[in-house]
C-alpha cells in the first residue's frame, strides 16, 4: 500500500512540475523539443503564431504572449506562441508548414522562398507611420562622422535577415563593389537592435545599423544609454515588418484574424503593452510597397552576388 501511495505522489509531483515549466500556450523552440501542448494532445489543433525578437527576448516575449492570448480569446480557439532566435529559423518554420501566422521582418518577408505560400495579413504602425529608416550609429565620442570612415572598423549587425540591422548595409556596400568581409575589419551579430546600440555605446563595435523606431524608443526609455551614441547616416525608408499568414489557411479564419489585428489596439491593456515593442496598432498591409521592396531586394541581392 505504501508503495502505491508513493507512486501516486511521484506521479502528481511530475505532473505539477511539467505544468509549471512553461506558460500555457507557449513553445520555446530554442530549447530541445518536449511533449506537445495539451491542446494538441487532445486532438484540437491550435493556431500556431511565431516570432523572432530583435529586441531583448525576455521582455518582448511577454508582449507577444499577451497578443496570442488575446487572439485565442477572441477566436475562442487555442493558440500557441512559437519563438525562434533568428528570422532564418522563422522562415524555416513557415516553409515547413510549422507555423500558421508569423511576425515577420521586412527583410525576412522579402527573402522568403518556401514551398508553403504565405501572404500579407497586417503591418505595424507607430507614431502615425508604417515605415522606418536604417540609422547607422557610432559612439558619441567617436571621431567617425560618415560611413566611408568605417572601412577597416568593427561593425555590429543584428540579424542576417534584418533589413535595417544588416541587409541595408550590405546593399549599400554592394553598390560600391564591397562586402562586409572586404570593407570591415570584423563584424558580428547581436540578434537585437538594443544589443547593437549597447555594443556601440560600450565600444565593442565602432558602428551598427539599427531600426529608427527602436532607436527612438530607446531614446525615450533609456536616454542615458542613447546619449552614448549618435547617428552618422540615415538610409531610405522601408515598410515595417509585416504579419504574414499561410495562404492555405481557411479564408474565414484569415478574415477573422484581420479583424482581430486591426482592432486589438482598442484594448487599453494590450495597447499599452504593444507600445513597448514599438507598435501602436496594426493596419491593412501596403501590398504595393512590399512588392516593390521585394523586387529591390532581389535586384540588390543579385548585385551583391548572393
Amino acid at each position: 500500500m505504501k508503495r502505491v501511495i508513493s507512486m501516486m505522489l511521484l506521479t502528481l509531483a511530475c505532473l505539477f512540475s511539467a505544468a509549471c515549466a512553461h506558460p500555457q500556450g507557449y513553445i520555446d523552440f530554442t530549447q530541445p523539443e518536449g511533449p506537445r501542448p495539451a491542446v494538441e494532445q487532445t486532438g484540437v489543433k491550435p493556431l500556431r503564431i511565431a516570432f523572432a525578437s530583435v529586441m531583448s527576448p525576455r521582455e518582448t516575449r511577454q508582449v507577444y504572449q499577451q497578443i496570442v492570448t488575446y487572439i485565442s480569446q477572441k477566436q475562442q480557439w487555442p493558440a500557441v506562441l512559437i519563438q525562434r532566435r533568428t528570422y532564418e529559423e522563422l522562415n524555416a518554420l513557415l516553409a515547413n508548414g510549422d507555423a500558421d501566422v508569423a511576425f515577420s521582418s521586412t527583410g525576412a518577408y522579402a527573402a522568403y522562398q518556401g514551398q508553403v505560400p504565405i501572404e500579407l495579413l497586417a503591418m505595424a504602425e507607430t507614431n502615425g507611420t508604417s515605415h522606418y529608416q536604417t540609422y547607422i550609429i557610432t559612439a558619441a565620442d567617436s571621431d567617425i562622422h560618415d560611413f566611408s570612415q568605417l572601412r577597416g572598423k568593427v561593425f555590429a549587425f543584428t540579424d542576417p535577415l534584418s533589413y535595417s540591422g544588416c541587409l541595408a548595409i550590405k546593399f549599400l556596400l554592394a553598390r560600391d563593389g564591397s562586402t562586409p568581409e572586404t570593407f570591415f575589419n570584423r563584424f558580428f551579430y547581436t540578434h537585437g537592435h538594443d544589443k547593437s546600440l549597447w555594443s556601440v555605446a560600450n565600444h565593442l563595435a565602432d558602428a551598427a545599423g539599427i531600426d529608427s523606431q527602436i532607436y527612438e524608443l530607446m531614446a525615450d526609455t533609456n536616454p542615458t544609454l542613447a546619449k552614448e551614441v549618435r547617428i552618422i547616416e540615415a538610409l531610405p525608408e522601408a515598410p515595417t515588418g509585416p504579419i504574414v499568414v499561410r495562404s492555405d489557411l481557411d479564408p474565414a479564419e484569415k478574415e477573422a484574424l484581420r479583424h482581430i489585428f486591426y482592432t486589438m489596439h482598442e484594448d487599453d491593456d494590450l495597447a499599452k503593452a504593444m507600445k513597448t515593442i514599438v507598435i501602436d496598432r496594426f493596419i491593412p498591409p501596403d501590398s504595393a510597397s512590399y512588392e516593390e521592396f521585394k523586387q529591390q531586394y532581389q535586384a540588390q541581392k543579385r548585385l551583391a552576388g548572393t
